[in-house]
């Protein structure tokens, strides 16, 4: 059986740019990148501090001052839309009343005594009244039928387990000051970006690992232990996995609080290939351990950091140690995750805001009624009043 491609990563020098057009009533394809699978963890209950994203399957909703958004997607009453036949029946008994008006009016033989009797109105815009009647029922009807627009909310129940790689090849020099106190500064900013409400822990791995602090909302003992990471020998990417998925269930069976176990992720950070054991297939290696992951729903968020021309020095010798992409990547695609590849302070920094935009908020929809509501009721105001000053009356 032919191996599956793996999964393409991608290198992010800055932010992703956020696609700020505005498409009122038109869709336009998703475009998918890494960035938005952060519908990956849900299932956490809502919190404050609300943000209006686009709509679901590229609509936007447009967001108008004083009204709010205006959407025309995800409508939970469609059927309401069937009173536009009435609208269109309206607008036809309009139609016909004024056609037999004019009518009446014509049998008048003296033109001039008609002018005379008849009240003098204004003869621009006679029929805006009536225009602007039947878009406030069109608005009324939108907002009857339901709409709705995505908000992002922060999570308030999750795990997120840092996996950060200690081995000697961490030493590197290639990104400033070294791949360690690179990776180091990155984590923490990481750690302070995170939604307060996740539970963040640290394991460090490298011929072994281990729990440096288990999953906790206090971002101070995460970081401090972060601080306190030191090198060691070897690589076992697999029991790094697999630890991380032992500290996830433990921490499940004590925060509770649902019928399901909270969502889960792991960020895992790497620089060099497996070395323990040899094949990542193995029951220990990281192959197997990602697919163990993809079976418990924990996806996992691979980074491999540093450049192909990275070295250490090993007994004055010195020690070629290049980035490793592909198991990272193959990692990723085993456990239904994302890859990421930095090779500076300023890549890893974003790769890891990037994650903390993927974690840290879910995407739901919420009302959009509202808005039409308003809207139909001021052009309804404003029917009311132009039929005054132009038509001396309410439209009929």
């Amino acid at each position: 059986m032919p191996p599956s491609p793996a999964v393409p990563h991608q290198r992010l020098a800055s932010r992703p740019p956020r696609d700020t057009a505005v498409r009122f009533g038109v869709c336009r394809a998703a475009t998918r990148t890494p960035a938005t699978t952060a519908v990956v963890i849900k299932g956490t209950a809502p919190r404050e501090g609300t943000r209006s994203i686009g709509d679901r399957n590229g609509c936007r909703a447009m967001n108008v001052p004083l009204l709010g958004p205006l959407s025309l997607t995800g409508f939970h009453h469609a059927w309401f839309f069937l009173f536009g036949l009435v609208i269109a029946l309206l607008v036809g008994y309009y139609v016909v009343i004024q056609v037999a008006r004019r009518r009446r009016v014509l049998r008048f033989a003296n033109m001039e005594l008609l002018e005379a009797v008849a009240p003098k109105r204004s003869a621009r815009w006679p029929h805006l009244p009536a225009v602007l009647l039947v878009l406030s029922l069109l608005f009324f009807t939108i907002a009857m039928a339901g709409p709705t627009h995505d908000v992002r909310i922060p999570r308030n129940r999750a795990l997120v387990m840092l996996v950060i790689d200690v081995s000697q090849s961490m030493r590197a020099t290639d990104v400033e000051p070294n791949r360690m106190a690179a990776a180091q500064d990155a984590a923490k900013q990481f750690a302070d970006e995170l939604t307060p409400g996740i539970n963040l822990g640290l394991i460090a791995y490298a011929g072994t690992a281990s729990v440096l602090a288990a999953p906790t909302t206090n971002r101070a003992l995460v970081k401090d232990a972060i601080d306190k990471l030191q090198f060691a020998d070897r690589t076992a990417t697999g029991e790094g996995i697999s630890t991380a998925l032992q500290a996830i269930a433990t921490a499940g069976v004590v925060i509770g609080g649902g019928d399901q176990p909270p969502p889960a992720r792991i960020v895992l950070f790497s620089d060099g290939k497996e070395t323990v054991p040899s094949n990542p297939d193995s029951p220990k290696g990281a192959y197997t351990a990602a697919r163990s992951a993809k079976d418990q729903g924990v996806p996992i968020s691979t980074i491999s950091f540093g450049t192909p021309y990275g070295y250490v020095e090993i007994n004055d010798a010195r020690q070629p140690v290049p980035v490793d992409d592909e198991t990272m990547s193959k990692v990723a695609e085993l456990s239904g995750g994302s890859h990421y590849n930095a090779s500076s302070l300023s890549e890893l920094r974003d790769i890891y805001a990037t994650l903390q935009q993927q974690i840290g908020y879910e995407t739901i929809p919420a009302d959009a009624s509202a808005a039409w509501l308003k809207l139909g009721t001021f052009t309804l105001a404003l029917a009311a009043m132009t039929g005054f000053l132009i038509n001396r009356r309410i439209p009929e």
